[in-house]
């Protein structure tokens, strides 16, 4: 059963009449009557009841009317939609983000203005540490991902973009006597019990707390670990130790606990974009140039 048949059918129902369906369809009669004669065969059901004076569609034909132009509304629907995919307007995206991502204002801009613009895509966010993104990448379970720094290498199989920097912040208990400082250096936390993502989480601030450190002079000690920043920031309030974060993390106020600035230059972390490098989905290509749009703003 070919679609065309399915428009010669309808336009001979529409019109009971062969020689104005024809000219409605700009086909001569005989291929028309050829045409239907040949849906009839195919579908095993006569459609019209012809006399030499008058067409009428049979109950078959009726009831065909209905599921053929249902078809053809569909046919319409698949092709409008595939064409939106083609431009990168429709289908599903996976888009990773860390801890921190969404206390940024870049973050809620990119979504916000990415829903507006691209109201059949099917958005899905997914919270995920930088390392796991990563493997999200390559193993092709999310399409994009904002991260921070990895501290490992990535080859040619990833695509980083810069969308922003981020000071790192040291979080500190309110009782502590540093916390009077209005400015912290790295060296003023040497000897002080640390509260850390655990090494495993695969986040991108656990190596670059200890390379801070080693860069001070000292290898910090980790007393406690946690999931969770709002748990670091809690097991910091309550006096276990101290922390680096970033930035974004200093919205997040709690009794007992303050946030300083860093005076280390290296102090500071970097969200990236994430994709693969042989990535050619016209929807990964759209969200990248309005995020990058974002974040020029």
């Amino acid at each position: 059963m070919e679609l065309r048949h399915l428009r010669y059918f309808i336009a001979v129902a529409e019109e009971l009449h062969f020689t104005r369906a024809a000219e409605r369809l700009h086909i001569g009669q005989p291929p028309l009557s050829q045409a239907i004669q040949a849906l009839e065969a195919d579908i095993g059901a006569q459609l019209f009841a012809r006399t030499k004076r008058s067409v009428r569609l049979t109950e078959a034909g009726k009831l065909f009317l209905t599921d053929a132009r249902r078809i053809l509304a569909l046919s319409e629907q698949a092709g409008a939609t595939a064409r939106r995919a083609e431009r990168g307007e429709a289908g599903q995206l996976r888009v990773g983000f860390t801890f921190s991502t969404p206390l940024t204002p870049l973050f809620a801009a990119v979504i916000n203005r990415y829903r507006r613009a691209y109201p059949h895509v099917t958005l899905t966010l997914h919270e995920m540490a930088t390392l796991r993104q990563l493997d999200g990448l390559t193993q092709r379970t999310i399409d994009l991902g904002f991260i921070r720094p990895p501290d490992r290498s990535h080859g040619e199989e990833l695509k980083l973009t810069p969308m922003r920097e981020d000071p790192l912040v040291a979080v500190l208990p309110t009782t502590l006597a540093l916390a009077r400082k209005k400015t912290i250096a790295m060296r003023d936390l040497e000897g002080m019990p640390f509260v850390m993502y655990p090494a495993g989480a695969g986040t991108g601030i656990y190596p670059q707390i200890f390379r801070l450190c080693r860069e001070a002079g000292f290898v910090p000690n980790v007393a406690l670990e946690a999931g969770e920043a709002s748990t670091i920031i809690g097991l910091v309030a309550a006096g276990c130790g101290v922390s680096l974060l970033p930035k974004a993390f200093d919205r997040i106020r709690m009794d007992g606990v303050c946030y300083r600035p860093i005076a280390d230059e290296a102090a500071t972390t970097t969200l990236l974009l994430a994709q693969r490098g042989d990535e050619v989905s016209p929807l990964v290509e759209a969200f990248v140039a309005l995020a990058m749009d974002a974040a020029r703003d």
